[in-house]
């Protein structure tokens, strides 16, 4: 993902958990904060300890990178999403991952209407 689609400061973060919409499902926490003067949408991730080791964190991480940029289409710009992984998602494969976000995204409202 290119630099300016990635949210990276904790400020940022921060401001998202304080201020943003939180939806959940087992696998993702996803918090959703409007960003008026943005064009586009930026995604930050955080994967835990809890989730394995760095090569197991990499990896998920990755898959959600993958996932996130083939549903860009879909998702509504102008937002910023902190996508926090949960313990079950470091079981899951790429296309599992990839249901299991555009499942929390729907239930957050945040993708377009076919």
């Amino acid at each position: 993902m290119k630099k300016e689609l990635r949210v990276k400061k904790n400020k940022e973060f921060q401001e998202a958990f304080q201020k943003g919409q939180s939806f959940a499902n087992r696998q993702f926490v996803v918090y959703s904060l409007k960003k008026e003067d943005q064009d586009y949408f930026r995604i930050g991730l955080s994967v835990s300890k809890k989730i394995g080791n760095a090569v197991m964190r990499n990896q998920v991480k990755r898959y959600i990178r993958q996932a996130v940029f083939e549903l860009s289409d879909l998702l509504l710009p102008g937002n910023d999403y902190i996508i926090i992984a949960r313990k079950p998602a470091s079981e899951m494969d790429f296309f599992e991952i990839k249901k299991s976000l555009t499942h929390v995204f729907k239930v957050g409202k945040v993708l377009k209407r076919k």
